[in-house]
């Protein structure tokens, strides 16, 4: 699509969920994988094979694919034995999914979308929660890591 001036069919998420899965890293094989993509689109009995998938099958591999998605994404970086992180990932990914399937959240004129609150909810509980990974420093007016590492 991009060859002929159109926004990208895909995202880098999914293309990192899809490695992740196949555990296949390799450029030459991405390379030969996106090469036979390319020519099979051009075949319609290929995209009607495609189209003839049942919707549970399809549905199913989606919700693995984007659930590598954010495993793969929360991996990078996060400490998961650290119980404080694991409440605060789970309280985003639950309020994110059941606020946008159940309907957004009214408040006077403003409407919430799941992800805005999840992302307000992740924040707050980030500041409020003890155990964060920074201090705030009320003499100098600045943050420092709590490691004591960095010297100003």
């Amino acid at each position: 699509a991009s060859l002929f001036g159109a926004p990208a069919n895909t995202t880098y998420g999914e293309n990192t969920g899809v490695l992740a899965l196949s555990r296949v890293y390799d450029p030459r094989v991405i390379r030969i994988a996106a090469c036979i993509a390319i020519v099979v689109s051009f075949c319609p009995k290929f995209a009607a094979l495609v189209s003839a998938m049942p919707t549970a099958t399809i549905g199913g591999v989606s919700l693995v694919l984007y659930g590598m998605i954010s495993a793969v994404g929360v991996r990078n970086g996060v400490d998961f034995t650290n119980t404080r992180n694991v409440i605060i990932a789970a309280l985003i990914l639950v309020l994110a999914i059941g606020i946008t399937y159940s309907g957004s959240i009214q408040i006077g004129v403003v409407s919430l979308s799941g992800l805005a609150v999840s992302s307000i909810v992740g924040i707050l509980l980030n500041a409020i929660l003890p155990g964060n990974d920074y201090e705030f420093d009320a003499a100098n007016g600045s943050d420092a890591p709590s490691s004591g590492n960095l010297q100003v």
